[in-house]
């Protein structure tokens, strides 16, 4: 199965990971060292199975409750393991890559040391604003003019390989720092809006930044 279909698969009693200092972009990566014992159990038991979880977030008025079940944003981000290493004392260093954004529908019955939810995935529509895109794309270019060639290099690299609403995912875990602005980004499902939204974030680095570099620099 693709990603895509693995992560459908395991809508109906999706595994979740609350992690609110983390917000995971479909087609993007993230490292993880997994050591809570709950959490230890979800992986092992994702690992034996089909490799799926979600990350989620939690609101800022619950975040005393992470010890226990605090509520959680209904927007997730369901990503599949794509890398793993089990330590010695049962810890787990793990790469997780996003595939889509997901609605929680329901939570089941709390039967495992972590949580499971009832899900909808949320893949973007295939065809996204064309115009909105090819704006972004655009000012990839010009932000890439004003930076150092091998990152210059690497960030078009990675937005070349992403298309419609993946290029706005993308572009934004490179530029976005800010937790709750990526949250807002994620929760964004119009995927024309989307990019219109990533743009300014480009549009706000470009502005901050120097001058581009004489001719003879990257694009020239």
């Amino acid at each position: 199965m693709t990603p895509l279909e693995r992560v459908q698969a395991a809508a109906g009693r999706l595994k979740v990971f609350p992690l609110p200092s983390l917000v995971l972009f479909p087609g993007t990566a993230v490292p993880l060292h997994i050591f809570e014992p709950r959490y230890r159990a979800m992986v092992k038991d994702a690992l034996d199975g089909d490799g799926v979880f979600a990350l989620a977030q939690v609101p800022q008025a619950a975040l005393h409750e992470l010890d226990g079940s605090p509520p959680l944003h209904p927007i997730v981000s369901a990503g599949v393991i794509s890398l793993n290493e089990q330590l010695p004392d049962g810890r787990y260093n793990l790469m997780l890559t996003g595939v889509c954004r997901a609605r929680i529908i329901a939570e089941h019955p709390k039967d495992k040391l972590y949580r499971e939810v009832q899900a909808e995935m949320l893949p973007d529509e295939e065809a996204a604003a064309a115009d909105a895109e090819l704006s972004l794309r655009r000012g990839v270019l010009e932000l890439a003019a004003r930076l150092p060639q091998k990152a210059a290099e690497n960030f078009v690299k990675v937005a070349s390989r992403a298309r419609g609403g993946g290029l706005a995912d993308v572009v934004a875990a490179t530029l976005v720092n800010n937790v709750a602005r990526r949250m807002e980004l994620l929760d964004e499902l119009d995927a024309g809006k989307r990019l219109a939204e990533v743009l300014k974030e480009v549009t706000a680095v470009i502005a901050r930044m120097k001058a581009p570099p004489a001719p003879g620099g990257y694009l020239n």
